[in-house]
C-alpha cells in the first residue's frame, strides 16, 4: 500500500475552494460531476455519476475534509481507502494538501496522475478563471 501526497496553491478565497470540494454544483462546473456531495460529516457521496463513491468521514469547515474513497477500479480493494483535504490561506491565496492513504501498489501511479489530471487540476484551474 502507498499513500500519495500532494500540494497545490490556488488564487482564490478559501470559502470558494471549500465549495469546490463539497458543493456539487461547483463539482460538476470543473469536471467532476455528475456529483452528489455536500459537507456534512456522514454524507455519502458520488463523483463522475459514480464512478467514485464514499462517505465524509470527517468535515472541519473550510478547514479540513477526510472521505472514505471506493472506485470501480478499486472494487478488488479490500477496503476502501482514505483521502483528506487539508486548506489554509497562504499568501493570498489557499494552500490545499492532499494525502491519500491505502492506495495498493498498482495503482498508486494511475491515481497520482489522476488528481492532477481529472480533480484537482481542473478544480484548480476552474476556481482561478472565476
Amino acid at each position: 500500500m502507498q499513500t500519495i501526497e500532494q500540494t497545490y496553491f490556488v488564487k482564490s478565497s478559501i470559502s470558494e475552494v471549500w465549495k469546490a470540494l463539497t458543493d456539487a454544483s461547483y463539482i460538476n462546473a470543473w469536471g467532476g460531476g455528475p456529483a452528489k456531495m455536500d459537507d456534512k460529516k456522514g454524507t455519502k457521496f458520488s463523483f463522475w455519476g459514480g464512478s467514485i463513491w464514499g462517505e465524509n468521514k470527517e468535515v472541519v469547515s473550510h478547514k479540513r475534509l477526510v472521505q472514505a474513497w471506493t472506485s470501480e477500479e478499486e472494487n478488488k480493494w479490500e477496503n476502501p481507502s482514505t483521502v483528506s483535504f487539508t486548506l489554509s490561506e497562504k499568501d493570498g491565496g489557499v494552500e490545499i494538501k492532499l494525502t491519500h492513504i491505502d492506495v495498493p501498489d498498482e495503482n498508486a501511479k494511475d491515481i497520482d496522475d489522476g488528481w492532477r489530471s481529472y480533480y484537482l487540476g481542473p478544480l484548480k484551474k476552474y476556481i482561478e478563471s472565476q
